[in-house]
């Protein structure tokens, strides 16, 4: 049974974006050479306006310059000052270099693996509220698999080794991954999209277009809405915290708001 969307009053309820990777260490890189930071702040900052239109008006975009894994640990941390009741950080997948092949993009070698395509979820057991991340897990899981975007099974196989990873829902794609910092430090449910692969080379054709993070954006959008219903009955109102959505930045020597 669906909870009472009424319940949800979404501008008391906070969701911090997290922009995965930084600027200097961009994380994967995509079949035609684009690296994964330039999707994952694409994507957040679509997902962010997509939840101030639906009156999530205390959302935080988080980026910062700081390498990991201590810029991993600052984004926990300010995760909990800001007493956060949802932690999403956002990604795009790639595979082990075992498993990429080589191709020529543009006069440039690039690597690819065209067999994974889809999105997956991660939770920490060790997260500060497990019940809570996997409910949002599920939901936002459910919701994509509503507008067609698919979960790939590939961490279950044994080719992923070190990487290979317990799959909780089968039917939401989500993954246990307890050792990620960001989910199991931070003490609210705390989720990790990857959203899609970007060395799959049809599939990051599709993930560079408004239209797929559109899609995206509404999945997380319905999933945020429903959770909110959901905790109502849990969530303290939070009276002295600041409003309004912003763009929280951090850097090795200082912290803008």
């Amino acid at each position: 049974m669906k909870p009472d969307m009424a319940n949800c009053h979404p501008a008391n309820f906070r969701v911090v974006l997290d922009v995965g990777h930084t600027v200097k260490v961009p994380g994967a890189m995509s079949a035609r050479g684009i690296p994964e930071y330039s999707f994952n702040l694409a994507l957040a900052q679509d997902v962010k306006q997509a939840l101030l239109d639906a009156g999530f008006t205390g959302t935080v975009l988080l980026i910062t310059d700081k390498a990991p894994p201590r810029g991993l640990f600052a984004r926990a941390a300010l995760a909990n000052s800001l007493h956060a009741d949802l932690f999403i950080s956002i990604h795009h997948d790639s595979v082990p270099d075992n498993l990429l092949q080589t191709w020529q993009y543009e006069g440039q070698e690039q690597h690819y693996n065209d067999n994974y395509p889809g999105y997956a979820l991660f939770v920490s057991e060790d997260n500060g509220d497990v019940k809570g991340s996997l409910m949002f897990g599920r939901l936002l899981g459910n919701a994509l698999e509503a507008r067609g975007v698919q979960y790939t099974p590939h961490y279950t196989l044994a080719l992923m080794g070190h990487r290979r990873r317990e799959l909780l829902d089968a039917t939401a794609g989500v993954y246990r991954y307890d050792q990620l910092i960001v989910l199991r430090t931070t003490r609210m449910p705390a989720v990790l999209l990857e959203a899609g692969s970007i060395v799959n080379r049809t599939e990051e054709l599709d993930l560079e277009t408004p239209e797929r993070r559109a899609r995206t954006s509404a999945a997380i959008v319905a999933a945020v809405q429903e959770f909110c219903a959901a905790r109502a009955g849990l969530t303290v109102i939070k009276a002295n915290a600041p409003s309004g959505a912003r763009v929280l930045r951090t850097s090795a020597g200082s912290r803008t708001h």
